[in-house]
C-alpha cells in the first residue's frame, strides 16, 4: 500500500471516528418514570424532528431514583422525568440541575414549573372500581373500609410509588391515619406498584383500587376494561410529572431541545393522548382536568420532610 493510500485512510477513518464521536456525544439519555408508550413516541417524535437519538430508561419512580444514585460516580443520565413532584425539588437542593426556561412553557401554570423543572404532564389519584364486582359504587375513601369492601381493596405501595406516598400523606394529614387503619382492619392490602394494584382489579379478583394513577386507569376503560374511575367527594392530589436536565449531562444543549419538543404542541398531544393532563393549559384532553378535582390541602414541604416516617408509620398499619 502506498504511503499516500495509507494517508488517506488514516484520515478517512479518523473522520469516521470524530463522526462517531460526535454522533455518540449527541445521544440523549433519558430516565422515566412516565408510561413507556409516552416516552417511545417522545423519542421517535424527537430524533425525526433533530435527528438526536434517545436513550431510554424507563421503570418506576423507585427504581429509576436507584439507578441515579448507583450511577453517582459515572453519571451518565441527561434528563429525568419522574413521578413525583419532590424528586424535582431534592434534585435542586443537591444542585443537580441545570436552570432552564423552554419558550413552549409559557402556557404552563406557575406552580407546574421552577427554574429548574416544568411538569410534562400531571396524573390524578382516585378509586378505580370494577363495575361488575357485585359491590356498591363508592363515592369516597371512606367507602372502601366498608363491610361490602372486605378483602377487596389494593392498595399502591407508597415507597415504591412517588405519587401514592404523596396521597397516602395527606390522608392521614387529615384525620392521624384513621381512615388506613380502618382500611386495614377491612382486609385492604398494600399490593406492589400502580399496576400490580390494578391488574387484579381488571381481572375480578379485587373490586377496587385505593389511589389509583387515574392515567393508567382512564387508559385501560378506554380499550374496554369494565371500570370506573372515581375522584372522591373529599378531595384527592395531583401528581405533576417533573423533567429536569441534570448538571452533569454533556449534552445540555439537545437536552433543552428535548424538554421544548415536550412541550411543543405535538409533544403535549402525545401526553393528553396517554390520558395524563398536558401540563399547558391550551392543549386538550379528553378527560377530567386539574379545574374538575377537588384538592386537599396540605404542607408538601412538611409531607416530603417525613418521608421516612410516613412511609414507616404505613408500613407499621399494614405488616
Amino acid at each position: 500500500m502506498s504511503i499516500a493510500l495509507k494517508s488517506v485512510l488514516a484520515a478517512t477513518l479518523l473522520a469516521a471516528g470524530s463522526l462517531f464521536a460526535s454522533s455518540a456525544l449527541a445521544d440523549v439519555t433519558v430516565y422515566t418514570a412516565g408510561p413507556q408508550k409516552l416516552i417511545d413516541k417522545l423519542s421517535a417524535g424527537f430524533t425525526e424532528k433533530t435527528g438526536v437519538k434517545v436513550n431510554v430508561f424507563q421503570a418506576t419512580t423507585g427504581k429509576v431514583m436507584a439507578r441515579i444514585e448507583a450511577e453517582a460516580s459515572n453519571p451518565v443520565v441527561d434528563v429525568v422525568i419522574s413521578a413525583s413532584w419532590d424528586t424535582a425539588s431534592d434534585f435542586a437542593k443537591r444542585g443537580w440541575l441545570v436552570p432552564y426556561t423552554s419558550p413552549n412553557a409559557a402556557k404552563v401554570p406557575d406552580f407546574l414549573k421552577t427554574d429548574t423543572a416544568v411538569a410534562q404532564g400531571v396524573s390524578g389519584l382516585g378509586i378505580v372500581w370494577n363495575t361488575k364486582s357485585g359491590t356498591p359504587k363508592p363515592a369516597d375513601w371512606a367507602d372502601l373500609a366498608k363491610p361490602e369492601f372486605k378483602d377487596l381493596v389494593n392498595i399502591p405501595d407508597p415507597a415504591k410509588s412517588g405519587s401514592s406516598f404523596e396521597l397516602t400523606a395527606a390522608l392521614a394529614a387529615q384525620d392521624d391515619w384513621k381512615l388506613f387503619k380502618e382500611l386495614k382492619a377491612n382486609g385492604a392490602v398494600i399490593a406492589g406498584a400502580n399496576a400490580d394494584a390494578l391488574n387484579p382489579v381488571l381481572q375480578g379478583a379485587k373490586a377496587a383500587v385505593f389511589g389509583a394513577v387515574d392515567y393508567i386507569a382512564l387508559n385501560a376503560k378506554k380499550k374496554g376494561e369494565t371500570i370506573d374511575v372515581i375522584f372522591p367527594e373529599s378531595g384527592t392530589v395531583v401528581a405533576p410529572r417533573p423533567i429536569m436536565i441534570m448538571k452533569w449531562s454533556k449534552n445540555q444543549d439537545d437536552a433543552k431541545k428535548f424538554v421544548d419538543y415536550m412541550l411543543s404542541d405535538e409533544g403535549q398531544k402525545m401526553v393528553a393522548d396517554q390520558m395524563l393532563m398536558p401540563a399547558r393549559t391550551d392543549v386538550p384532553a379528553n378527560r377530567p382536568l386539574i379545574g374538575d378535582l377537588k384538592l386537599l390541602k396540605y404542607d408538601t414541604a412538611e409531607v416530603y420532610g417525613k418521608r421516612k416516617e410516613i412511609l414507616g408509620q404505613m408500613a407499621d398499619i399494614f405488616k
